[in-house]
């Protein structure tokens, strides 16, 4: 079941590049701004998007959001993407965090269900629920 919102941040896509056409499989790195547990936050990540013959996209990847204090949250992920209009992409998936910052720590133990969309002019939005 689907908790309490934990997060939500707005950033932009960096980088693309191919790393593989077979099967076809693309590399993003993204840096955003927003909130963890209410506390401010900056971070980027990078992950790979495998496109499966059924057009859908396995997406994978890591990241590292920061506080203003300096305090640190990684997380690794998954999720399934659809593309939409002129290139946008929508993926649903799950993160898990690891951080030795007190304030953050109810992270240790949380699964995030997040919601993470692309524009078409790479604009990015993630929402990340806690999942009880």
């Amino acid at each position: 079941m689907i908790g309490e919102q934990i997060g939500e941040t707005k950033g932009r896509r960096l980088v693309r590049r191919v790393v593989s056409i077979d099967p076809p499989t693309a590399e993003v790195s993204f840096e955003d701004a927003g909130q963890m547990l209410g506390i401010p936050t900056t971070g980027m990540g990078t992950y790979t998007s495998v496109i499966r013959p059924d057009g859908s996209v396995l997406g994978q990847g890591q990241g590292i959001n920061m506080t203003q204090d300096g305090e640190t949250i990684t997380w690794t992920g998954t999720g399934i993407g659809t593309f939409g209009p002129g290139g946008s992409i929508s993926y649903r998936g799950m993160l898990f965090f690891q951080t030795t910052s007190q304030k953050l720590e109810r992270l240790n133990n949380t699964c995030g269900a997040f919601k993470y969309d692309v524009d078409a002019s790479g604009s990015t939005i993630s929402k990340i629920w806690d999942w009880k």
